[in-house]
């Protein structure tokens, strides 16, 4: 078993309360728009690490993390991208692959709009953190942690930071 942090964009905002709230996971996964590399090395350096980067994010991010990542945790096939839409509405970049060869796990962020939503057609679950970080018109800066195990996604929880 695992237990995951997950964040999305901290547009070069990363609150001390990250490190708090991810204290007991195993690793740490951000959906993009980290915002500087600074936020990418703080987290590296806190916790084994998965990330990939996001629109704002320059090519010192680009060189560090991918576009698309997609991988096996814990009997899990998770993708995790940043701009890839959600049930019914996916990206251009990812629906036809997404269609294909669909994940169990499906992880993007961008919209700052915190989401968790099962796909029925493509049986799959898709999850967007929402944004931890100040800039955005999101109202509430969020996070999540969740389980893997044996390949469930298991206790599943949103955290709110506070008001943006």
């Amino acid at each position: 078993m695992k237990k995951i942090g997950l964040l999305s964009d901290t547009h070069s905002y990363l609150d001390d309360a990250v490190f708090n709230h991810f204290k007991d996971c195993d690793e740490i996964w951000h959906a993009g728009d980290f915002g500087s590399l600074e936020v990418v090395e703080k987290l590296e350096a806190f916790k084994p690490f998965r990330g990939v980067y996001g629109n704002i994010d320059d090519k010192t991010i680009q060189l560090h993390c991918p576009e698309h990542l997609r991988f096996e945790c814990e009997g899990v096939d998770v993708w995790m991208t940043h701009i890839g839409g959600y049930p019914g509405r996916y990206s251009s970049l990812v629906k036809s692959e997404i269609t294909k060869n669909p994940p169990k796990l499906f992880i993007c962020g961008h919209s700052h709009i915190l989401k968790v939503q099962f796909d029925q057609k493509l049986q799959l679950l898709h999850l967007n953190p929402g944004a931890a970080g100040k800039h955005g018109w999101h109202k509430v800066r969020t996070l999540m942690r969740f389980d893997l195990n044996s390949g469930k996604i298991e206790n599943l929880e949103i955290i709110e930071l506070n008001i943006r």
